[in-house]
């Protein structure tokens, strides 16, 4: 993987390799605990399928190659459109939740390169609730906890009131483009002039201008909004995101909201809830999600659904940058060395202790090992003997070596 090209040693190549897979089955362990299932996609799929996607994955991006009949396939630009379309042609009557780890190839946007990610992401199918949201949210905030952040935020808008906003404003779609990118931006230099231009009612434009300052702690956000009068879709918009947020605070997790009713990215794409979570010292958004409600309706079928992707690329970078990398393990937990006469007895052994769990390497006495333990075991012709933390136990049965090493990690 990319990330790993940096180092200049091999020995560093495969501590990053052993850290990421600690984080992958911690990402792993976390979706599970919320009822999702693993699921995968190929790595190449039909160019057509993107293509016909509306504006959601720019064709210019895909690496796209040939296959032997001629037929255009891209190398997986995107996880949730080929998982969509999977769940519509496979409709089922239950709530469908599933999680992956998978790459995702672009070319890059200033260099002829291509850019690989690896993602671990959740997609949540089934009705829009209030419930809903707020758990799949409640998992994104779970999971960077359980990599051990402290200072960490959940950023959470609702592109849905946005867009009932928006409706009142009879915008073009170039108009809409240039107030989305002002938005977005925070650039008010820009923004305030560019409404003046426009024909929309003062009521209107004022709220459209204050967008961007509606940021901040729940209620405040809540209570700004409502000083405008709001109409009865936007006012049904904002009942969802307090729905949710109310909900957030049953998870006791309000300490990490924060209400950004500017975050319009993707409008194309998200059709209500969105959120980014942003770790302190990392400038990027290292979780990015939000509610997709129309997306299965460009396949044909109406099927809603929630999700969200981790970059594990800058997920890493923030692990390190708060010094919160696990340190690469020894590899082996238990080394045994074992006179010749004694091959049989001692492989025994070595399987049994590995079915009981342990990581276990094993040598004839005549060869050097490199690889260094705390816990060693040594069959000799007369004698079997157990060395762990500088302890030396003699013992006749295996179960006499578990049975101690229980005890002692107990102890630990």
């Amino acid at each position: 993987m990319q990330p790993f090209l940096i180092n200049s040693s091999y020995s560093n190549v495969i501590d990053d390799f052993q850290q990421q897979e600690v984080l992958i089955n911690k990402l792993k362990h976390r979706f599970k605990t919320y009822g999702y299932r693993q699921i995968k996609i190929p790595a190449f799929e039909h160019y057509d399928m993107y293509a016909s996607i509306n504006g959601i994955v720019n064709t210019d991006d895909m690496v796209k190659v040939m296959d032997p009949k001629g037929k255009v396939l891209v190398l997986r630009p995107d996880v949730t459109i080929p998982i969509t379309q999977v769940m519509v042609n496979h409709p089922t009557t239950q709530n469908d939740r599933y999680f992956y780890i998978m790459d995702i190839f672009r070319y890059h946007d200033q260099a002829n390169q291509v850019n690989e990610r690896t993602q671990a992401g959740i997609e949540h199918f089934g009705k829009k609730s209030a419930t809903t949201d707020a758990e799949v949210i409640a998992l994104a905030i779970h999971t960077l906890q359980d990599m051990g952040f402290i200072d960490f935020k959940m950023e959470i808008g609702h592109a849905g009131l946005f867009k009932a906003l928006i409706s009142l404003a009879g915008l073009s779609k170039q108009e809409l483009i240039h107030l989305q990118n002002f938005i977005q931006s925070k650039n008010i230099a820009e923004l305030e002039p560019y409404l003046n231009s426009l024909e929309i009612d003062d009521p209107l434009k004022e709220l459209i201008r204050n967008i961007p300052f509606l940021y901040g702690l729940p209620d405040d956000v809540i209570n700004a909004i409502q000083k405008y009068g709001l109409q009865e879709n936007m006012q049904a918009e904002l009942q969802h995101l307090i729905d949710v947020y109310d909900i957030l605070k049953a998870y006791q997790l309000t300490d990490y909201i924060i209400f950004n009713l500017g975050l319009i990215n993707d409008m194309d794409y998200y059709s209500d809830i969105i959120f980014q979570g942003f770790i302190e010292f990392i400038g990027e958004p290292v979780v990015m999600g939000g509610r997709y409600d129309q997306l299965g309706k460009q396949f044909g079928a109406s099927i809603p659904a929630i999700g969200f992707a981790y970059d594990l690329q800058l997920l890493e970078r923030a692990l390190q940058r708060h010094e919160l990398l696990a340190t690469p393990t020894t590899i082996s937990d238990i080394i045994v060395y074992y006179h010749p006469s004694m091959q049989k007895k001692a492989l025994t052994d070595t399987l049994h202790l590995r079915k009981c769990g342990y990581v276990v390497l094993s040598f004839p006495d005549q060869e050097n090992s490199l690889t260094t333990s705390a816990c060693t075991i040594h069959y000799q012709k007369d004698s079997c003997t157990l060395i762990n933390k500088g302890n030396s136990y003699q013992f006749h049965d295996i179960t006499e070596v578990q049975e101690l090493l229980v005890m002692q990690e107990g102890e630990v």
